[in-house]
């Protein structure tokens, strides 16, 4: 059985081509929904293997075929055997998929798909329809970036094997830039470079045009009193370091990861902007000092921005992470009256928040990262029930974050509400993928989002 689909973009032939032939293509195409995570990916596309984990301890092996290379028009990959966890998949499936590009005009190019395999086309028709969004999208971005005159930098990333650190890592190398990542261990590739949060060393930036700084301990949890040192601990102290380091080396653009819990953790309705007034909560308190870390390099003339981000939307991690097996069983529900406002975005538009960051020198100091269309708590929770074709029908009683996560937690985390604006960037005529709850949603899960059952 064979599936063919394909795709026009607006690109040149050799530009499409070329971001695929560059590391981070296979993760920007797999969609977040799939029960599978990269483990390798293949250093050429001429006859690389990348290797996928699969549940149970599995391996899917994707061997490329140096028969079908002809850049930039064609190139394909095959199921293959590869040690015993790879022996199951090889042996149960075939799978060879061609992957080929065609010349429309100067500025087009088809992409077409074609994989021999038994398994049913409609299976793999979301799939395509998320990978081509994804290529449209991430062209389009880099193409934007260059009109600028931004193309060609080295990028120094902490942080880079988180859930935003990974994608942006990615997002930025089939753009055609170099990604060092700085890692706490010993180098293990050429693109890492030992980073001592307390003391860099003094050559860590040399060749550096920008750093994306986004390290920290995971703020979820218990608000204990070892949990708030450990959020405090990993955030001030290495953000200032590396900031005295930046302004030492006279780096240009250093972006600093922030958080909306700047705001504080209830301004009921009040439409907030990156002018508003810092609010109350222990978070409030770290995230300011977080951004007075950066202070050294900005007072230096490096160009400062600081990414307050909102309630980052990807099944990959975060709390969608969380909620996604409770209301897939339909088990989800509003918290309490569920009239919190939630202020989010979606992975892929905080991806290109950063990118922004990096590129347009009319942005500096605080940008708010959540997408221009806040919801309330009972919204957001009917959107992601209809998302999942699942009710939502079980309301969490207001104390029941609470026994998780503490009286503390619960109210900073788990019931706060914050009503947040990105003026920043509506003033820089930026762009969302999906500004809208319903299509970021239905597009990270590859379904069309509904009304839940029962409604």
């Amino acid at each position: 059985m064979g599936i063919e689909r394909s795709s026009i973009v607006s690109a040149p032939l050799p530009e499409v081509f070329d971001w695929f032939a560059r590391p981070g293509a296979f993760t920007r195409l797999s969609p977040p929904w799939q029960p599978m995570s990269l483990v390798r990916e293949a250093d050429s596309l001429a006859d690389g293997r990348a290797v996928l984990r699969l549940p149970g301890g599995l391996r899917w092996v994707a061997r490329h075929d140096r028969r079908a290379f002809d850049p930039p028009h064609r190139f394909a990959d095959e199921v293959a055997r590869d040690g015993l966890a790879s022996l199951p998949a090889a042996v149960a499936m075939r799978w060879r998929h061609t992957h080929e590009f065609e010349a429309v005009d100067d500025q087009h190019t088809r992409v077409i798909d074609r994989v021999e395999t038994p398994v049913p086309a409609a299976l793999l028709d979301a799939t395509f329809a998320y990978r081509y969004r994804q290529l449209a999208a991430d062209l389009a971005a880099h193409q934007l970036a260059a009109r600028h005159g931004w193309t060609n930098a080295t990028i120094a990333i902490t942080g880079a094997s988180g859930l935003v650190g990974s994608a942006l890592s990615a997002f930025l190398s089939t753009g055609g830039h170099t990604v060092l990542r700085l890692v706490r261990h010993r180098p293990r590739a050429e693109n890492e470079r030992q980073w001592d949060p307390a003391h860099p060393a003094p050559d860590l930036l040399d060749g550096v045009d920008a750093v994306v700084h986004l390290a920290g301990a995971s703020i979820a949890g218990r608000f204990t009193e070892q949990h708030r040192r450990e959020i405090t601990d990993s955030r001030l102290a290495p953000t200032r370091a590396l900031a005295e380091l930046a302004a030492r080396t006279g780096l240009r653009t250093f972006v600093s990861a922030s958080a909306i819990g700047y705001y504080g953790y209830d301004r009921a309705d009040e439409l907030l902007t990156e002018t508003s007034a810092r609010g109350d909560g222990f978070l409030a308190d770290v995230v300011a000092g977080w951004e007075d870390a950066t202070r050294p390099a900005a007072e230096a003339g490096t160009r400062v921005v600081r990414v307050r981000t909102g309630v980052v939307q990807s099944p990959r991690g975060g709390t969608l992470r969380l909620l996604r097996p409770l209301f897939a069983l339909g088990l989800g529900g509003r918290i309490g009256d569920g009239r919190q406002w939630l202020s989010w975005i979606g992975i892929d538009d905080l991806i290109e928040v950063y990118h922004r960051a990096l590129w347009d020198d009319s942005l500096s100091g605080p940008v708010n990262a959540v997408a221009p269309h806040p919801v309330r708590n009972a919204e957001y929770t009917r959107v992601l029930a209809g998302t999942l074709h699942r009710p939502a029908l079980l309301p969490v009683p207001a104390f029941g974050p609470a026994l998780l996560l503490g009286s503390q937690g619960a109210r900073e985390l788990a019931t706060a509400s914050q009503r947040i604006a990105p003026e920043r960037l509506a003033d820089a005529g930026h762009r969302f993928r999906t500004p809208d709850l319903e299509a970021a949603l239905a597009h990270l899960f590859g379904r069309e989002a509904t009304e839940p059952p029962g409604r």
